[in-house]
């Protein structure tokens, strides 16, 4: 277990630093050419990353990304409540407020067009 999280750690290392090259040398390339700014170090593309993370993302991967209140809290226990006469009903007033799909088929007008299944 301790052989595995030494791993673990030498291989977010390894990331970080890939990735803080991977920066440096984009930056070095396109920047000074494209906006007369100076060159990075290493340790500042390295700061330019962890600052940029700390503001725009989080360094923990997928989990916990993005906001879905449709999966938690008090809409989705008020989703879960309604009839599909209700769903459908709150959906166009969605749609007349301008929420929801724009050209797209959508999930509550498409209806099965003569399509029979046989079991």
């Amino acid at each position: 277990m301790k052989l595995r999280k030494l791993k673990c750690a030498l291989l977010a290392i390894v990331c970080i630093a890939g990735l803080s090259g991977v920066i440096m040398v984009l930056w070095n390339l396109l920047v000074p050419d494209i906006f007369g700014l100076t060159t990075l170090t290493f340790w500042q593309a390295l700061g330019l990353f962890v600052l940029t993370r700390l503001l725009f993302g989080r360094f923990g991967g997928r989990r916990g990304r993005g906001f879905d209140p449709m999966k938690s809290g008090p809409m989705a226990e008020k989703w879960a409540s309604m009839t599909a006469e209700q769903r459908k009903e709150f959906i166009c007033k969605r749609r007349k407020f301008g929420f929801g799909s724009f050209g797209r088929d959508r999930f509550d007008t498409v209806k099965d067009e003569g399509l029979n299944r046989e079991d």
